[in-house]
């Protein structure tokens, strides 16, 4: 084989490494931010259905724990919370931290 013939062969067989590594860099990028996206748009959970969740003693002053405890019936998607025997929304701030 020629000495040129095989310069041709080492580019092209360079310039089609080059090419690959570049688009699977693409491609990485891309999966990063759809991931990126989906997270941001993610609504924050902080409680689940079902969880028990007890408020502060601020909130109920003169009652013990197991008084200012309820369970979470539905989560909003407004961040707030429905609960199972108190009537309304309540959101995070309401609530002793989770242990």
């Amino acid at each position: 084989m020629k000495k040129s013939t095989k310069r041709l062969l080492g580019g092209l067989v360079l310039a089609a490494g080059a090419f690959g590594a570049g688009s699977a860099l693409l491609k990485k990028k891309k999966v990063e931010r759809k991931q990126k996206r989906l997270l941001k748009n993610r609504p924050s959970v902080w409680a689940r259905p079902g969880m028990n969740v007890t408020f502060r003693a601020e909130v109920m002053p003169g009652r013990e724990t197991h008084e200012r405890t309820f369970r979470i019936k539905e989560f909003l998607p407004s961040g707030r919370v429905l609960l199972q025997g108190v009537a309304g929304e309540h959101a995070e701030k309401e609530f002793e931290p989770p242990q």
